[in-house]
């Protein structure tokens, strides 16, 4: 395990992209398929399939853009590789980083066929867009696009994802805790940079849940506290035995509450509120063992109202703990915009345990999800800038952290002073 602590988070990047295509000779080819790319600007607005060529590709406003690493100066030939069905023509047109555009029209005959755009002169290594238009067509689309297709030496040793994941990797700071010590109750304040849609944030993770906000769309906004099920061999909430469910005790003005599946099971609330960008944001939670279940209870600080509001209360079965295995992260949830930087400060966190004694947590451990641990995506990291942590994920900015890594922020200097709200009784009668 390496030592890392970083003051400026823009210092260390490295890129992210997926499964290396990496080329042993002078002169490279690679094919880095269709299903890899994304649609600007409207993510939805093509169709990407798992594998195999992209077919449904019809409105001209929606590009098809592909993100890279060359690692080489030189000559690079540029085509894509496309079938147009036997009679119909299509007008496309390939814009590379710096380089402007060129246009083609091709003629269909049936049959796959490269579509030769040129070639530029690489000058710069590093990340590079490689965005397709479609301009005009005879037919219904523009074509089956089955890859982009790079060579010339600017391509050995290209690093491009060649796989389906196209959500950027999920990273997470676990917090360092004070040892042998019963906590009661965890704070940690999160301001959100960099926000694209399907992003969450989480504040407060803990063993059986986590505790958060999320951008759902460009209309709604939500802060997200579920906690687990007892027992993780169920997707499905009904097939759960009723002793080992959570049951909700509690919950605040506005809060809907309901069940969550297929990521394990277990009780979920939300309320739809309409945080910002730039705008730090206060989660405190709570945990009170009662013989051997536990009480897990969120509040949120609104900066509007001055105090501090319950988000919702559960009773969580086969526990009887205090709260363990903190944690923060970035998610991207849906995939289709994952080319786009998630990118958030999290910083004063504080744990108070059970002999009254508030502990600041200054050091955490850095990992990330599969996708970023195989080098499938390596645009994950994490750091410190000023006395915060940062977490950042998507994008396709490399990142020179590492799996393990330890990050140590510096101590605010500052002793906590909150008042916290009345803690949940546990023998609170179920909310109907």
């Amino acid at each position: 395990m390496r030592f890392f602590r970083f003051l400026v988070p823009f210092l260390f990047l490295m890129l992210p992209i997926s499964m290396p295509c990496m080329a042993q000779q002078a002169d490279a080819t690679l094919q880095v398929p269709a299903f890899t790319a994304y649609s600007e600007p409207a993510p939805e607005s093509i169709d990407f399939p798992d594998s195999g060529p992209i077919t449904g590709w019809s409105n001209s406003q929606a590009h098809l853009v592909w993100y890279g690493l060359l690692r080489q100066q030189g000559e690079l030939r540029v085509a894509v590789r496309c079938t147009i069905p036997y009679g119909e023509q299509v007008t496309i047109s390939m814009r590379f980083d710096g380089h402007g555009s060129v246009t083609r029209t091709v003629s269909g005959n049936g049959a796959e066929q490269a579509v030769d755009f040129g070639s530029v002169r690489i000058s710069t290594t590093g990340k590079h867009k490689f965005d397709l238009t479609g301009i005009h067509r005879t037919g219904a689309t523009f074509g089956s696009i089955s890859a982009l297709q790079l060579s010339g030496p600017a391509a050995v040793d290209a690093l491009f994802n060649t796989t389906s994941q196209r959500g950027a990797p999920s990273v997470h700071l676990t917090y360092v805790e004070p040892k042998d010590s019963q906590i009661e109750w965890f704070y940690n304040e999160v301001t959100v940079k960099k926000d694209p849609i399907w992003s969450y944030y989480e504040a407060c993770g803990f063993t059986r849940g986590y505790f958060g906000i999320q951008a759902n769309s460009t209309t709604e906004r939500r802060i997200i506290f579920s906690v687990w099920d007892s027992g993780s061999e169920h997707e499905v909430r009904d097939k759960v035995p009723s002793q080992n469910q959570v049951q909700l005790l509690a919950k605040g003005p506005d809060v809907f509450a309901g069940d969550f599946g297929h990521e394990g099971t277990g009780g979920h609330s939300h309320l739809v509120y309409f945080w910002k960008t730039g705008k730090t944001y206060r989660f405190l939670l709570h945990a009170q063992p009662d013989g051997s279940t536990t009480v897990y209870t969120a509040y949120f600080y609104f900066p509007e109202k001055h105090d501090w509001g319950m988000i919702a209360s559960f009773r969580a079965p086969k526990d009887g703990n205090y709260l363990h295995h903190l944690y923060s992260f970035n998610e991207d949830f849906s995939g289709a915009n994952g080319q786009m930087e998630r990118l958030a400060y999290f910083g004063n966190q504080w744990v108070r345990t059970t002999d009254g004694q508030w502990h600041e947590l200054t050091r955490a451990k850095f990992t990330h999800t599969a996708i970023g641990k195989y080098k499938e995506r390596i645009d994950r990291g994490a750091g410190v800038v000023g006395d915060r942590f940062y977490l950042v994920n998507g994008g396709f900015i490399p990142q020179l952290i590492q799996y393990g890594d330890i990050v140590e922020r510096p101590s605010t200097g500052k002793s906590l002073k909150i008042t916290l709200p009345q803690a949940t009784p546990p023998a609170m009668s179920l909310v109907r």
